[in-house]
């Protein structure tokens, strides 16, 4: 493991490289999550995840991107003082300056992918579709467990609904604090939001170049909704997807790597890295 500070678009970045002791060939350029205003490279769904991959013959870089302003009532109920921070599109960019960085990097032989849990799989998803709309490097495969991808979310359906309402300390990303995080990472409101920040808002023409995609959700998690939908919309454009949700779990359960869950959702993810590599054997 190692740090490396990149000449970033917004200034000076800091990613994280895990190396593994046996490469296989892919790499993964990884984003934690913390609602764009929270979360650091020592946080379970960073570093753990990011051992884990490596564990796996997968090079990672992990990047700490920058972050929103920590808001006052997070900041009330967490006892921690308020700090300042950035607005879209600082993080975004800086998601898709690693990207690149690490394609020309030489760590791996490749291909590369990018994904994110949480806030961060909302980054990764923005960078891989400005990249697929631009002249590349696109992503081999985006990586995204239980992602926010929506500021405006649908309701929950009956059976969501009725998990959420028997499990209240689950029932954490309603409309509201959806809304309120996204406007503190936007700095302003969600309606002049553009589709690399909310991409969930992407067009079937939107999404004609999208990498294939792997995605693991939460079962009592409402950002479920968000995340669906995005794979509805996948599906709609004809892009390869994987979507599953892992039993029993909460919003972010990979930042609880005692549960075997976490685990569990890591293999799947590797198997799909590892698969993107014409030299390993092909996954169905």
């Amino acid at each position: 493991m190692s740090d490396q500070l990149l000449d970033g678009p917004h200034g000076p970045l800091r990613v994280r490289v895990y190396e593994p002791e046996k490469p296989a060939g892919p790499g993964l350029v990884w984003a934690h999550g913390g609602g764009f205003a929270a979360g650091e490279l020592e946080m379970p769904e960073a570093d753990w995840v990011a051992r884990s991959f490596a564990d796996r013959g997968i090079v990672v870089v992990s990047v700490d991107y920058s972050l929103a302003p920590f808001p006052r009532t997070w900041a009330a109920a967490a006892g921690a003082p308020e700090r300042a921070g950035v607005h879209y599109p600082v993080a975004s960019d800086e998601l898709e300056a690693a990207f690149r960085w690490a394609v020309d990097s030489g760590l791996a032989r490749g291909p590369w992918s990018i994904g994110g849990a949480s806030a961060g799989g909302n980054l990764a998803t923005g960078a891989a579709l400005r990249l697929s709309h631009g002249s590349g490097p696109v992503p081999a495969l985006a990586v995204l467990a239980y992602p926010t991808l929506h500021a405006v979310q649908d309701t929950p359906d009956a059976a969501l609904r009725a998990a959420l309402d028997a499990d209240p300390e689950a029932d954490t990303f309603g409309p509201e604090p959806v809304r309120v995080m996204y406007e503190n990472y936007l700095g302003g409101p969600v309606d002049d939001a553009d589709v690399y920040a909310v991409p969930g808002t992407a067009s079937v023409d939107d999404l004609s170049r999208f990498p294939a995609t792997i995605m693991i959700n939460d079962e009592v998690d409402e950002l479920r909704v968000s995340a669906e939908a995005f794979g509805a919309s996948l599906r709609s454009a004809g892009v390869a997807l994987d979507i599953s949700t892992e039993p029993g779990t909460r919003h972010g359960h990979l930042n609880r790597p005692e549960h075997a869950a976490a685990t569990a959702s890591i293999d799947r993810f590797a198997a799909r890295i590892l698969a993107t590599s014409p030299e390993n054997k092909e996954q169905p």
